[in-house]
């Protein structure tokens, strides 16, 4: 396939696997605190939080495991093979969490779904096979909006299914991802073309560490995938504390807690889906990445906050700051690391930053629950401290980003 013809029914199936892939996420994040409780009569809300941190930690440890041995599988077989592997496997994932019974069977699910969690990388490396690189930009910033609507849609649905069972979302993010893989089956083309393939590929390149490190020995490369590391190990904290916060400083229930993410969704797709685009065009990567880390910094230290006013509207107006800033980043970011690798290595230097994504994932709510058992609105403060310091890092690799933005 060429660059720039993405047929309609292909970008359809991209943007459908892109909003599951956060869909699943998502549909956990209100119900989890309250399922993760039935199992643990009279446990502390520290002892509670913890293991809701681990359940979010472990699927983002066997992602970084399997994450770069997929994208390397991607440039070696093509796009096209992977995807659908890995929608099968998060169907698994889903089915299996809502059997649920035990803990045990809920982390099971996870490992399952984070062993076949490479569909973010797999989908931006096949963006990159068919646009122009000045077009990914906006390409990645019409799928951060679809991501931003199962962002949105994810914990909504996962909050008022809660009403009639914890384990419905479940089963129905399994039906919905498996339907997409027999659609995907029948419409979706290659993207890479044979000329373009791995031809060297070995058993190393599933070593997830082996694999990182080769993609890391790029001083270029490093610097672009670095700047993504320090934006999303605070997101990380928000993500694996966020609804264990609410629900002790707000009294929140899961419908609650779903709405509050529905907020994110929303301002996350207006801005992603008719800001980033046009405003990565006039100021570039760089300042938008600057002020998007100014934003969400300033919208982690409001946060922090609520455990002093206690208020559900200020808890939203800080959500919704956090929320523009954080669709301001990831377009610019997106566009940043498939700027950074040639034909040869969009899948593995995705797959690369999907790891060191789930390096923040599986540290930062392990991170967040620690800071919590101290004080509750700690992790927001150390939120705020990382992106300060992501912030001075990008100003002091201005050249080095400059300048993969100009090649």
């Amino acid at each position: 396939m060429n660059q720039n013809s993405l047929p309609s029914k292909s970008f359809l199936f991209i943007c459908i696997t892109a909003f599951l892939s956060v869909l699943g996420i998502g549909i956990i994040i209100p119900v989890i605190p309250f399922i993760v409780e039935s199992y643990m009569k009279g446990a502390t809300n520290a002892h509670v939080a913890l293991i809701v941190g681990l359940l979010t930690s472990v699927y983002s440890l066997f992602q970084f495991i399997a994450a770069p041995g997929l994208g390397a599988l991607s440039d070696k077989y093509g796009r096209r093979p992977i995807l659908l592997i890995c929608l099968v496997g998060s169907a698994i994932g889903y089915l299996l969490f809502g059997i649920g019974g035990s803990l045990a069977v809920l982390f099971i699910g996870r490992i399952i779904d984070g062993l076949t969690g490479g569909d973010i990388s797999t989908i931006f490396a096949y963006i990159a096979d068919v646009t122009k690189p000045e077009e990914r930009g906006k390409m990645f910033g019409i799928v951060g909006a679809v991501v931003g609507i199962g962002f949105m849609i994810g914990p909504t649905i996962g909050g008022m299914m809660s009403l009639i069972s914890v384990s419905a979302p479940f089963y129905l993010a399994a039906v919905v991802t498996l339907a997409n893989a027999v659609f995907g089956y029948f419409v979706l083309p290659e993207s890479l073309s044979k000329e373009h393939r791995m031809s060297d590929f070995t058993l190393h390149h599933l070593n997830p560490f082996q694999q990182l490190q080769t993609v890391l020995s790029n001083v270029t490369i490093r610097t672009v995938l670095f700047v993504g590391f320090f934006y999303f190990l605070p997101f990380s904290q928000l993500q694996g504390i966020g609804g264990v916060y609410t629900k002790d400083m707000l009294h929140w229930t899961a419908v609650n807690i779903g709405f509050y993410f529905l907020l994110i969704g929303i301002v996350d797709i207006v801005t992603q889906g008719f800001l980033s685009g046009k405003l990565l065009a006039k100021f570039g990567e760089y300042k938008l990445i600057l002020a998007g880390l100014a934003i969400t910094g300033v919208a982690y230290l409001g946060t922090a906050s609520i455990m002093v006013f206690h208020s559900s509207l200020f808890a939203c107006i800080n959500v919704t700051i956090y929320a523009f800033g954080s669709g301001l980043i990831e377009p610019a970011l997106g566009s940043l690391v498939s700027r950074s690798a040639g034909p040869k290595e969009q899948g593995r230097v995705a797959g690369a930053n999907q790891s060191l994504q789930s390096i923040t994932r599986i540290t930062g709510p392990i991170l967040a629950v620690y800071l919590y058992s101290i004080v509750p609105n700690a992790p927001y403060i150390s939120c705020a401290l990382l992106s300060a310091l992501a912030f001075a890092f990008v100003i002091s690799k201005k050249n080095t980003i400059l300048k993969v933005i100009g090649s």
